[in-house]
């Protein structure tokens, strides 16, 4: 296996870049707001018009850094959790800086500052009880969209009193004016937009999450539950972060590791199905499996859940599967192959095996012994890309 690992490094290139656009913030808010054409003695050389033109073009400059910080880190493959805390701050930080200077000018209202400022303050708070349960939300177009206008409508207000149109009596008839609202309503728009799409994704983590856990606490939740949920969460995550798409093949598990997979929010993304093959017959020809090896070994069998995970792969176009096979009870057995005797398949890029695992408990308890072995297979298969 092999994919873009995220590099541990704190001071790559990609986050320099970062650091610096944070520190260029406080540059912006002085070009813009202080008197600093006094304390150099250019006054009679640098207007009120001036001073925001010039503030706007160190936004703008600012704003640049975003890409160039983003380029890096793709192309030098150093994608870090330093940068993947930073980037998004150092955004929020300069945005917010430049509305509240706007309004601090009196050429902005204070109310669609607060829309925007509110939209990132929920956002936030929910990207981070997401990311306390290991969960990744991924961001859509609105959001990248939002992120434009916002600085487009703020570059336009910088400039809206240093340009002017000629015979305007009333604001409304100045074409520069009416631009600047105009953009500034679309990034309003596109930010209630954004927030929308980010909760409707988060609800079920939102409403179910609480439940949850208080069910667990009150002994209600089995552990193997809890812990097939978690180990869930944690294969979502990592195929998400290394850009893996998985799928399944189940015998007698029955689609439950498929379930857990679902469950996770964002799982989407990366989940691409799976095949409940109960039957020789399913096995045999929704899985390509070796229909000799099946009369002649059974379905319990390595080869079978190689064949299986293989096929599911196949199906699905993933990049990983996991596929499971063996005896739940508490009938079933056969000789050398006791009640709990399952195999576990994968295939991962070309790459192939299984192992025998044998489980004790009831019928659901091996099931979900077995479903948890799965996930913790697939995490190591996904951990690396």
């Amino acid at each position: 296996m092999s994919g873009k690992q995220p590099t541990q490094a704190i001071w790559t290139p990609a986050n320099v870049v970062t650091v610096i656009r944070i520190c260029l913030v406080p540059v912006f808010v002085v070009a813009l707001l202080s008197p600093w054409p006094e304390w150099f003695g250019l006054a009679h050389l640098i207007d009120h018009q001036a001073k925001s033109l010039l503030a706007a073009i160190v936004f703008i400059i600012i704003s640049c850094t975003d890409w160039v910080d983003g380029y890096l880190a793709r192309s030098r493959q150093e994608v870090t959790d330093f940068g993947k805390f930073m980037d998004p701050l150092a955004d929020k930080i300069l945005v917010a800086a430049a509305l509240l200077a706007l309004i601090e000018l009196q050429v902005l209202p204070s109310w669609p500052v607060l829309i925007i400022l509110a939209r990132e303050f929920i956002v936030s708070g929910v990207r981070m009880m997401a990311a306390s349960k290991g969960v990744v939300i991924a961001a859509s177009w609105y959001g990248k969209v939002k992120t434009v206008l916002q600085i487009v409508a703020i570059v336009l207000f910088l400039l809206k009193d240093t340009v002017y149109a000629p015979h305007t009596p009333t604001p409304l008839q100045d074409p520069f004016y009416v631009c600047s609202w105009l953009v500034m309503i679309a990034a309003l728009f596109f930010t209630v937009l954004s927030m929308v799409d980010y909760l409707s994704k988060a609800w079920p983590l939102i409403v179910f999450a609480s439940t949850k856990e208080e069910a667990f606490a009150a002994g209600g939740l089995a552990p193997l539950e809890e812990q097939a949920a978690l180990l869930a969460k944690e294969v979502v995550h990592l195929s998400v972060e290394n850009g893996c798409t998985i799928s399944t093949a189940e015998s007698l598990t029955g689609g439950m590791i498929s379930t857990f997979l679902t469950s996770v929010p964002g799982s989407s993304a990366v989940v691409l199905g799976g095949v409940v093959s109960y039957a020789l017959s399913v096995k045999e020809e929704l899985l390509d499996v070796d229909g000799d090896l099946l009369a002649r070994e059974g379905a319990v069998d390595g080869q079978v859940a190689r064949e299986m995970a293989r096929g599911a792969a196949a199906r699905t176009g993933s990049d990983v599967a996991v596929a499971v096979t063996g005896i739940a009870g508490p009938g079933g057995a056969e000789p050398g192959k006791p009640v709990g005797c399952v195999f576990i398949g994968y295939w991962c890029r070309g790459e192939e095996g299984s192992h025998q695992e044998l489980f004790t408990g009831t019928r659901e308890e091996v099931r979900l012994k077995t479903t948890v072995k799965a996930l913790e297979v697939l995490k190591g298969l996904v951990a690396n890309g």
